[in-house]
């Protein structure tokens, strides 16, 4: 059985040396740091997981340069990322006042974050357009399809389990990354025709085709229905972690939030340009 989704591959191995050695270099400078971990602090990475899925549909559409190309694929394009995001964000931390009040750092990090996101959604577009393969309007009928699903979503959940409102934004962050990856990946299969390649979600839309409806409807509704359901338990489990310790509790729902987020973004973005 398949467990790994396609294309996974490591990178030749001095781009593998260079990874491990600024990840080390990170990981030496927060353990040095120890900066704050709060929940603004998990949501000024949001940009950063949308920066990774742009040099990942850059790198499936060819658009990054020769030697940066072995960066953006699976799994490096992961390490890229969380290489560059905390880099600024010791960069972030070395600036000045921590206290809860001024704190700047989450401000610094999610600008940073935010610049090279426009920066790098301006570089696939440009590939996609330059390809003449730019194509926006499914994308654009995804993005607007998730934004009321996860409200929803949230809604009923804080609504059904009050106490799940602790996880704050991160939870709502959560709610919507896993919404927009499973209605983009419904589109996407259903509408333009795309595969899938996460082995799990190909299982779940599998077990959809199956069904008499799979004509009417498709097979990507069961998967978001599934996605929905995961995700709101998820929030839900994770209150009562957000209050006993809120820095490891934020730091892994964000965690949660970017497996959704990430490959969400990537999704919007592909279509557009493929």
């Amino acid at each position: 059985m398949q467990v790994l989704p396609e294309g996974f591959a490591l990178p030749p191995l001095p781009y593998l040396a260079a990874l491990a050695l600024a990840l080390a270099a990170v990981g030496a400078g927060l353990r040095a740091r120890r900066p704050a971990v709060t929940e603004r602090t998990v949501l000024a990475f949001a940009p950063w997981i949308a920066v990774g899925s742009c040099l990942h549909v850059l790198h499936v559409a060819g658009g990054l340069p020769a030697v940066a190309r072995p960066l953006g694929g699976t799994p490096a394009v992961y390490l890229t990322t969380v290489a560059a995001a905390g880099a600024v964000w010791v960069a972030a931390d070395l600036t000045g006042d921590h206290s809860p009040e001024t704190d700047r750092v989450p401000a610094l990090l999610g600008g940073v974050g935010v610049a090279a996101f426009a920066l790098a959604a301006a570089a696939t577009l440009l590939a996609g357009a330059e390809g003449g393969t730019l194509s926006p309007f499914w994308p654009a009928v995804a993005l607007a399809l998730s934004v009321p699903t996860a409200a929803a979503t949230w809604l009923a959940v804080v609504r059904t389990v009050p106490r799940a409102a602790v996880t704050g934004g991160v939870g709502a962050l959560a709610t919507f990354g896993h919404a927009l990856d499973a209605v983009s990946t419904a589109v996407g299969v259903d509408v333009l025709g795309f595969g899938e390649r996460s082995p799990l979600s190909r299982h779940i839309m599998d077990a959809a085709a199956a069904l008499p409806t799979a004509d009417l409807v498709g097979v990507g509704w069961l998967f978001v229905l599934v996605k929905l359901a995961v995700i709101a338990g998820v929030v839900t489990l994770f209150a009562e972690y957000v209050e006993e310790d809120p820095t490891e509790g934020y730091l892994l729902l964000g965690f949660v939030a970017a497996v959704g987020l990430g490959p969400g973004v990537h999704n919007l973005l592909l279509f557009t340009v493929a």
